[in-house]
C-alpha cells in the first residue's frame, strides 16, 4: 500500500524549523526512485479520469510530483512561485502567515477562463499557501478541480480552509 511506503520513508525532524515542531521531511522519498515512481503512478490512477486541464504546483516541493504527474497525464503544468521569481507578466496574491505575510505569483497567461486546475503541494498544514494558489487561479477565471498533497497534518485542519473552493481534497498520508 502506497500510504505505508510513504510513511516509512518520511523522516521526523524534531525542533525544526523552531522548537516544538516535528517536521515531516519528505526528502528521503527523493532518494528512493522506486517509491517516487510508485507515487507518480498512484497519482496518475487517481486523476486520469477527472477531466483536469492543468496541474498547478506550489513552490518548490509542489513541483516534485506535480510536474511529473502533469507530464504523465499529458497536460500543462503551472508554476505558483514566491514573489519575484517569475520573469513574465504575473498576478499575485498575498496572504497572512502565523508571523507576517507572504505573496505568491503566477504568470497571467498560465490559466485560461474555464480551465479545471488541480493544485498540488507536498504538505497541507493550515492551508494558507494552497488557498492563495486557488485565489490566483480564480483571478484568471479558472476552476479548482481539487487539491492534492503528499502529506496532510490533519490536526491543523487546513482542509477546512480549502473546502470553500472544492470538496476534492486528497492527502496520500495523514498525521
Amino acid at each position: 500500500m502506497i500510504e505505508t511506503r510513504i510513511k516509512a520513508a518520511i523522516r521526523d525532524v524534531p525542533d525544526f524549523p523552531k522548537p516544538g515542531i516535528i517536521f515531516k521531511d519528505i526528502t528521503p522519498i527523493m532518494l528512493d526512485a522506486d517509491l517516487s515512481v510508485a507515487i507518480t503512478d498512484h497519482l496518475y490512477e487517481m486523476y486520469r479520469d477527472q477531466q483536469i486541464d492543468k496541474i498547478a504546483g506550489i513552490e518548490s516541493r509542489g513541483f516534485l510530483f506535480g510536474y511529473p504527474l502533469a507530464m504523465r497525464l499529458g497536460i500543462p503544468f503551472v508554476m505558483i512561485r514566491k514573489a519575484g521569481k517569475l520573469p513574465y507578466h504575473k498576478i499575485s496574491h498575498s496572504y497572512d502567515l502565523e508571523y507576517g505575510s507572504a505573496t505568491v505569483e503566477m504568470h497571467v497567461d498560465a490559466v485560461v477562463k474555464g480551465e479545471r486546475i488541480l493544485i498540488h503541494d507536498d504538505l497541507l498544514a493550515t492551508g494558507g499557501s494552497a488557498a492563495a494558489a486557488a485565489e490566483l487561479i480564480l483571478k484568471c477565471g479558472g476552476e479548482i478541480a481539487g487539491f492534492n498533497f503528499l502529506v496532510g497534518l490533519n490536526f491543523l485542519q487546513g482542509d477546512q480552509k480549502l473546502s470553500k473552493y472544492t470538496e476534492n481534497i486528497t492527502n496520500l498520508v495523514g498525521y
